[in-house]
């Protein structure tokens, strides 16, 4: 084989590599996951780096500094590789402000976590939010929130609760305990007593559904093979609600949650009551916003609600989305189009985009009593 052809082979191999293309674009992403040297410089880059693009034929990959060291290669005098890179850093950054902010009594003022992070208060409100998808105002009071979600179960009164998660007036909580709760403080500690939460069970051809919702609107859309498990999981979310048996009207609205789910471009016209973090709220109106019969990846989410670093934070919220269908989660993909999990099951969210894509099935559906379920 003379020295061409095998200069060819080496370029061929190398282009092939998914990581020539990271090379190519010099993907900040890819940085921290491999390394690659070039044979005619002696050294080795981040995929990041912007020198001069070397010939594919002379790249070599490694996975990391240590390996590209013992192949007897130094560290790049540009980009640094075998120092954190700066997202490595910023991330390192905002992991100790948010230790910062769980550890203060009172939430810190933006301007004092910049100067513990040595940024600007703008640049610090732009990389703080890049990675955990929240300000950190935001971030302060979801964990203020949180703690008072804690607290109020194991506290003597709902006032020390309030004050022990951080809140400066039981009046400022009071004023956003729906969004924060669902329901005011004191039906919070009690586990949902004196609330009253109406439900009933049908069957699709997913399987039994389960339909619940107070007075402000639908809370809960579950999906399940056992009814009496879905109606165990809506006794666990409340365990001291009042949990009552949909009259006929109220089954009217598992009828067309139903009929959604079987003819789901027709559309699903209903009030919810959602619960969850300012990221969660976030993450589940981008998924409503996706039109049926499309999909979006882990990844376009995050970017769409201003939060690209945030993917894992997004799947998370995806997983603990509780109305199925109605924030339809089944319609977030992998990067590569495949069905990622699904809390329902994955057969349950290729059959809902089969739905979506391809037109409607005819409905399956009755409804069962509560007493009937639990039988």
């Amino acid at each position: 084989m003379n020295m061409s052809t095998k200069r060819e082979l080496l370029a061929a191999a190398t282009v092939a590599d998914p990581r020539w293309a990271a090379v190519v674009a010099r993907d900040p992403e890819a940085d921290g996951r491999f390394v690659y040297s070039v044979a005619t410089t002696g050294v080795y880059c981040r995929p990041s780096c912007a020198a001069r693009r070397p010939r594919p034929e002379n790249v070599a990959f490694h996975a990391g500094p240590a390996d590209a060291e013992r192949a007897g290669f130094r560290p790049c005098k540009r980009c640094r590789p075998d120092r954190p890179s700066l997202a490595e850093a910023h991330a390192t950054m905002v992991a100790r402000l948010c230790r910062t902010i769980e550890g203060s009594g009172q939430a810190p003022t933006l301007e004092a976590l910049a100067r513990e992070a040595g940024m600007s208060p703008h640049h610090l409100q732009r990389v703080f939010k890049a990675i955990v998808g929240l300000s950190p105002r935001q971030y302060a009071a979801a964990h203020r929130a949180q703690r008072a979600r804690e607290r109020l179960g194991a506290s003597g009164s709902v006032t020390d609760a309030l004050y022990d998660a951080g809140f400066g007036s039981s009046g400022r909580f009071y004023e956003n305990s729906n969004e924060l709760l669902g329901m005011t403080p004191t039906a919070w500690r009690a586990g949902g007593a004196n609330t009253e939460i109406r439900f009933a069970i049908g069957q699709c051809s997913l399987g039994a559904i389960l339909v619940a919702a107070t007075g402000r609107g639908v809370c809960a859309i579950l999906i399940g093979d056992d009814p009496d498990e879905l109606a165990r999981d809506l006794q666990d979310r409340f365990p001291r609600a009042t949990l009552v048996g949909g009259d006929a009207a109220f089954e009217k609205t598992v009828a067309t949650v139903v009929g959604f789910v079987e003819a789901p471009r027709l559309g699903l016209d209903l009030p919810l009551d959602v619960r969850g973090t300012a990221f969660q709220q976030r993450v589940w109106q981008a998924l409503r916003e996706i039109p049926p019969g499309s999909t979006a990846s882990y990844t376009e989410i995050a970017a769409r609600i201003g939060a690209p670093k945030s993917v894992r934070a997004v799947a998370g919220a995806c997983a603990a989305n509780a109305l199925a269908v109605a924030i339809p989660c089944h319609r977030v993909v992998r990067n590569d189009g495949g069905l990622a999990g699904y809390r329902w099951g994955v057969a349950r969210k290729r059959a809902l985009l089969e739905r979506e894509a391809g037109g409607t099935r005819r409905a399956s559906s009755s409804t069962t009593r509560p007493e009937q379920a639990r039988r």
